[in-house]
C-alpha cells in the first residue's frame, strides 16, 4: 500500500511524550541522546517529565517534537525493519517539515535539533509577547472565507491566513489589532473564531526577522539526498533539490502552511492511500481524514503502534 509518513507540528506536545518509546527501545534513546548532545542540555528530561510550561516554550517544543518523531522512526527501522524508504513522500506541519527531512536523511538529527532551536528562539524574539495573536476559524469556513475575513480586517493591522489545515479549520495570524478586527469580522459573518494561546504570530509577515535568521542558519547546513521527496508546506507539492528545500524552509517561516492542499495532492495525484503520523499525538490524522476521507490514517505513538504497523507493511 502506498504510504506517506507525516510529522506533527507545534501543539502536539505533552509532558511524557515519547517516554514509552525511550523505555522500550535503545534505538529511540540514541536519538534522545543525540538531541541532548547537539543542544548541550538535557531536553529529554523536560520532554519526559515537564514542567509543561517549559516544554511549551517555542525554543523547547520544536526540537522536542522532532526528537520524539525521529525516535519513533529509528525504532521502526531498527527494531521492525521498516524504513522511510517504504514511503512515497514525507511531509510535516510547520516544524514537522524539519522532522520529515531528518527522517528522510536530508538533515542529520544533530543539525535538525540546532536548526529548530535557532528557529524557536528567532520566532519568539521576532515580535514582543502580547503584540501578536492567532485565532482558529472553525466550522463552516474554508480558506476563501478566511481570506475574505482577513482582507476585511487588514485596515486595522496585519492579519493573514497562516494555516489552511482543512475545511472547517483555518488559522489566521498577525498583530493583535488585526486579529481582533478579524475576530469581529468573523462573528459578523457567523463564523466561529477562537483565539489561540500562542507566544507569537507564526506564519505571518511579522516573522520576517526569524526568516532572516533561518536563511543564515540554513545556508551553512548540509542537505543530503533524500530517501523520499518532501511534500512542502509552501507549495503543497513535492520537492527534492537542496537549494529549493533551503529556500522554501525560509519562506515557510512567514508563509502559509498549505496542509489541506498538500494532503489533497498526495492522496490524489501523488497516489498515497495511507498516511502514517509519526511522533506525538494524532492531530494530523484527523486533518487528513477531513481532507482525504478515503485515505487510511494511523498514528505511531507507542511501541505497540510500531509493532502493529510493521506487520502490515
Amino acid at each position: 500500500m502506498t504510504i506517506a509518513f507525516i510529522f506533527p507540528g507545534q501543539g502536539a506536545q505533552a509532558p511524557g511524550m515519547g517516554k514509552s518509546l525511550y523505555d522500550a527501545f535503545g534505538s529511540a534513546r540514541e536519538v534522545s541522546q543525540e538531541v541532548d548532545e547537539a543542544l548541550g542540555e538535557k531536553l529529554s528530561r523536560l520532554t519526559s517529565a515537564g514542567p509543561a510550561d517549559e516544554l511549551t516554550l517555542t525554543a523547547n517544543t520544536q526540537p522536542a517534537l522532532m526528537a520524539v518523531s525521529l525516535a519513533a522512526m529509528r525504532a521502526l527501522e531498527r527494531e521492525f525493519g521498516v524504513g522511510v524508504g517504504k514511503a512515497l513522500y514525507v511531509a510535516g506541519h510547520s516544524l514537522g517539515e524539519y522532522s520529515a527531512l531528518a527522517a528522510a536523511g536530508a538533515l542529520s538529527i544533530s543539525d535538525t535539533a540546532k536548526l529548530l532551536r535557532t528557529r524557536g528562539d528567532a520566532m519568539q524574539a521576532a515580535v514582543p509577547v502580547g503584540e501578536g495573536a492567532m485565532a482558529a476559524l472553525i466550522g463552516k469556513v474554508d480558506v476563501a472565507t478566511a481570506e475574505a475575513i482577513a482582507a476585511e480586517a487588514a485596515a486595522a493591522g496585519v492579519v493573514v491566513v497562516a494555516n489552511d489545515n482543512n475545511v472547517g479549520n483555518v488559522v489566521i495570524s498577525g498583530d493583535k489589532a488585526g486579529v481582533d478586527a478579524a475576530l469581529a469580522a468573523a462573528k459578523a459573518k457567523g463564523v466561529r473564531a477562537i483565539p489561540l494561546r500562542v507566544s507569537a504570530p507564526f506564519h505571518s509577515p511579522l516573522m520576517q526577522p526569524a526568516a532572516d535568521a533561518m536563511a543564515g542558519a540554513l545556508a551553512t547546513t548540509e542537505i543530503a539526498p533524500r530517501a523520499a521527496p518532501l511534500g512542502a508546506n509552501v507549495t503543497a507539492r513535492p520537492i527534492n533539490e537542496p537549494a529549493t528545500i533551503r529556500r522554501l524552509l525560509v519562506e515557510q517561516v512567514t508563509g502559509r502552511v498549505r496542509w489541506r492542499e498538500s494532503v489533497e495532492w498526495m492522496a490524489g495525484e501523488g497516489g498515497v492511500a495511507r498516511f502514517v503520523e509519526v511522533g506525538a499525538g494524532n492531530q494530523l490524522s484527523g486533518m487528513v481524514k477531513r481532507n482525504a476521507p478515503d485515505a487510511e490514517t494511523l498514528a505511531l505513538n507507542e511501541p505497540a503502534d510500531l509493532e502493529a504497523f510493521a506487520k502490515t507493511v
